[in-house]
């Protein structure tokens, strides 16, 4: 084997090393969620979305897939995914007890069930790299219902309502994938990270990073309206 065929396969199996440190934060995440430690957990729950959003592109490039044929990087993300994305963003519902007691577990049950179908779906995403349907954030949904401070009566309505999306073909922009506005999208998700790590631990500039987090979610919103209803 030569040198540069050897380097190849070493970055190939880094790579794939770099994958799954996704799933030892998501196992962080769940440790801190049982500390009752909601911001660490959320952290850890950022620095595994942060390993999803960027591991693809490493992959693509250093053409992973062809070097390492019998090691499926698609699989492997999945079932990180469904980790860090679903399982313990479910045991957070319940432990941060976002959910009234005697529906918890049913909507969590639900949850589960409609995530399945997601990490299956081979339509979930269109040719343009937009999400059809809700991609099973639910580590988003945990972090947004404890910014927004929500009851548990609108909780429950939300859940249910994007356990309704998972089905529908609303189209979500993935901030990583999507060519078009993909600087503009760069720029504002980082924006976003931003603002929301001063939301959670800024203090006293809480009120000008919440306004700026609204106005960005707004933005996203207005792209998935545009990209569901607007464009063929």
């Amino acid at each position: 084997m030569s040198i540069k065929n050897l380097r190849a396969l070493l970055v190939a199996w880094c790579i794939h090393l770099f994958t799954v440190l996704g799933v030892i934060c998501g196992f962080q995440a769940l440790l801190s969620t049982l500390d009752k430690n909601f911001n660490a957990a959320v952290l850890w729950l950022a620095l595994a979305l942060l390993i999803d959003g960027v591991d693809g592109n490493l992959a693509r490039k250093y053409k992973v897939k062809e070097i390492l044929p019998n090691v499926d990087g698609s699989i492997l993300d999945n079932i990180i995914d469904y980790f860090t994305y679903v399982l313990v963003p479910c045991v957070m519902l319940l432990w941060f007890n976002f959910l009234p007691k005697g529906m918890d577990l049913y909507l969590v049950f639900g949850v589960l069930i409609c995530s399945c179908y997601t990490f299956t779906n081979k339509n979930l995403k269109t040719s343009d790299f937009y999400f059809s349907g809700f991609p099973a954030l639910w580590n988003l949904l945990v972090l947004y219902l404890h910014i927004l401070e929500t009851s548990e009566i609108a909780n429950v309505i939300i859940v249910i309502f994007l356990l309704a999306l998972t089905f529908m073909p609303i189209k979500f922009v993935h901030p990583f994938r999507v060519q078009k506005y993909k600087k503009i999208n760069l720029f504002l998700t980082l924006l976003w990270s931003l603002s929301t790590l001063i939301i959670l631990f800024g203090g006293g500039y809480y009120k000008s990073a919440f306004y700026i987090w609204v106005l960005i979610n707004f933005y996203f919103i207005a792209i998935t309206f545009k990209r569901s209803f607007l464009q063929a």
